[in-house]
């Protein structure tokens, strides 16, 4: 895993001091080297962290006679065969490094090339030839990669603080984006906070003619949801299977020590018993985090899952778990500066403090993440579908009873039972165009019209919605709960889980792997009957029946709990005066954003007891802190 920069200069400016900053700035995406290319008005700068051939795998690579240069950050699994392929045309190579194959692919065929490509990725190319740059993303999203243009000027970079070493940077906040945080902890692509700044949606690319100085984006790969797979279940089950064995068999290559991410959840036990028996006689490490707070802990499953996964392959397989506290405030400072951006996915905490764990003995990590989302794995789709079945209720008539109902339950917490109830029935309340959002949002209507500040003020009637509905001509399934599992493959998964997953792991130098998002796992997935991945009241369905052999009946029979973290309590004990002073104290607390009086007013409702706003205040949090940091 790396970072990788860019600028695209045509004036006189001297860039290279410029590219050492932003290089200097992602030193813990790479910390095993460094690298610099100039030509011209283009020039990378890449950081490297050493996993395939680390003696020889320095950036940027070249092709043959130096004509193309190329940067990446990222894995390429099937570097190997398309060396093989590109050896027998005539291509040479001078290390073992996935990386090479780019330059030596873009001179054979193009921008095409990119399809080829098996793996997680954000890459840059440059060719003196041609004249033109092109910026790449994997298919699913994996690896981030930001832009700019200031006039003539392009810049590009894996993070956001690295752009900001530009003196070009736009810093103008978009309110837009302010306002779809607060609802969804997240900022959707191509947006991001700064309104003029861009990030490059997944399997896209962007190619810039230096000479005409003209750039065009455009999509190179869109799951196909709409044609559907006529194998029997029990069929589509075994190839289930070897496609994801194949996935992590690609995903186990590494020249440096790898291990595996255990929660004690499905996902994570299937990748961690595949590791295992195609590790050979290998040892396999595991890790994972505990909790204090028994609502949030599942080190008892994490545990009866390894001792499963030593029955079967040995004692070669090494469990390591570690329990947690709410720990130094400054942990969250950190990863808010890593983002970039406000970033209110509460789970990064524990994911960055398992990173930590894990990266004390491991380089690489392969995780359970996607699986969710591929195989119909939230609890939101048998809510989506249930709510649906209220819809033979007259309009009026539903709003009335099932707001009416949602307001007599105690709002005692998001996790609670009543929390997950008071959202079933405020769904029901709702149109159907209007239940994902409300099923997600964390900044409902009631709140938004109290708490929004004079600078959001135009946007109180504008919810994020809008940005789900913008995507609608995108989704291709033809089942109306289907749609809300795709509607996540484009949104919630590149926005939220992956960048929670890179800059987590990042933060501590680790590489994390995830099998469930292998291009033709997804593939097949999304070909499969939804009835096949949400069965009743089973979810992943399909996915425990292919691995049964494998999954504890523990992990396999109970509820899905997630990676969630004590918000609401920690805002009320450890951490409530360093909130409050952040929240209330800092630049923040005068940015127009929200109502200092509503929100202290809701603060204080939250500390009585009088309401749950844990999560609703941790967004808040987030967005203080990226506020309060800017300069």
């Amino acid at each position: 895993m790396c970072g990788i920069a860019g600028i695209i200069n045509y004036h006189e400016q001297d860039v290279n001091a410029i590219l050492r900053n932003m290089s200097q700035t992602m030193l813990h995406r790479g910390p095993d080297g460094g690298g610099e290319f100039a030509d011209g008005c283009c020039a990378f700068a890449h950081r490297r962290l050493a996993v395939i051939d680390p003696e020889n795998g320095a950036q940027p690579v070249f092709n043959g006679n130096g004509s193309v240069a190329a940067v990446l950050n990222g894995e390429i699994y099937n570097y190997r065969e398309l060396r093989h392929d590109l050896e027998r045309r005539g291509h040479h190579f001078k290390t073992n490094c996935d990386a090479e194959v780019i330059p030596h692919l873009y001179e054979e065929f193009g921008s095409s090339f990119i399809s080829k490509l098996d793996g997680m990725f954000a890459l840059a190319v440059y060719s003196r030839s041609s004249g033109r740059l092109l910026l790449a993303r994997d298919r699913m999203g994996k690896k981030p990669l930001f832009y700019f243009m200031d006039g003539d000027t392009l810049v590009f970079a894996s993070t956001l603080n690295a752009l900001k070493q530009h003196p070009a940077m736009p810093k103008e906040p978009d309110l837009r984006s302010v306002s779809d945080f607060l609802s969804l902890h997240y900022i959707p692509c191509p947006n991001t906070i700064y309104r003029d700044v861009h990030q490059l949606p997944p399997a896209y690319l962007l190619e810039y003619h230096l000479r005409e100085m003209t750039l065009s984006i455009r999509g190179y790969w869109h799951l196909d949801y709409s044609l559907k797979s006529e194998l029997s279940f029990e069929d589509a089950s075994a190839e289930l299977r070897h496609l994801i064995e194949k996935a992590v068999e690609k995903r186990l290559i590494s020249d440096v020590p790898l291990g595996c991410f255990l929660s004690g959840g499905v996902d994570s036990t299937i990748v961690t018993a595949l590791a295992a028996k195609l590790s050979g006689d290998a040892p396999l490490n595991c890790y994972h985090i505990g909790f204090s707070e028994p609502a949030y802990d599942e080190t008892a499953y994490a545990r009866s899952a390894a001792e499963e996964l030593r029955r079967k392959f040995g004692s070669r397989v090494s469990f390591h778990t570690k329990v947690i506290e709410p720990g130094d405030f400054s942990l969250l400072k950190k990863l808010a500066d890593h983002s970039g951006q406000p970033f209110g996915d509460a789970s990064i905490l524990p994911s960055a403090l398992l990173s930590s764990f894990a990266g004390e003995d491991i380089t690489v990590a392969l995780s359970g993440d996607g699986a969710d989302e591929v195989f119909a794995g939230y609890e939101r789709y048998l809510a989506l579908g249930l709510a649906a079945k209220a819809d033979i209720l007259p309009r009026r008539m539903r709003q009335l009873f099932f707001r009416t109902a949602a307001a007599l339950l105690p709002d005692n917490g998001e996790r609670s039972s009543c929390g997950r109830i008071r959202r079933m029935l405020s769904c029901m309340a709702v149109p159907a165009s209007q239940r994902y959002l409300t099923i997600l949002d964390r900044f409902p209507p009631k709140h938004r019209k109290r708490l929004l500040g004079e600078r959001l003020q135009m946007l109180r009637e504008r919810p994020s919605s809008e940005y789900f509905d913008s995507l609608q001509w995108e989704l291709s399934s033809n089942d109306a709960i289907e749609k809300f599992a795709e509607l996540d493959i484009h949104t919630y998964l590149p926005n939220d889980i992956l960048p929670k997953v890179d800059t987590a792991s990042m933060a501590s130098s680790l590489e994390v792997r995830s099998p469930f998002l292998d291009r033709a796992v997804v593939e097949f997935a999304a070909a499969l009957p939804l009835s096949y991945k949400l069965c009743g009241n089973s979810r992943k369905h399909i996915l425990k029946n292919a691995f049964a052999d494998l999954l504890p009946q523990s992990v396999a029979g109970r509820a899905k709990k997630g990676f969630g973290v004590p918000v609401s309590q920690w805002l009320r004990s450890e951490w409530k005066t360093l909130a409050e002073e952040t929240v209330f104290e800092g630049k923040f607390a005068n940015s127009g954003f929200l109502s200092r009086e509503a929100l202290f007013a809701l603060w204080q409702d939250h500390q009585n007891r009088k309401t749950d706003a844990g999560y609703l205040l941790w967004g808040v949090l987030n967005l203080a802190l990226f506020v309060n940091a800017e300069t």
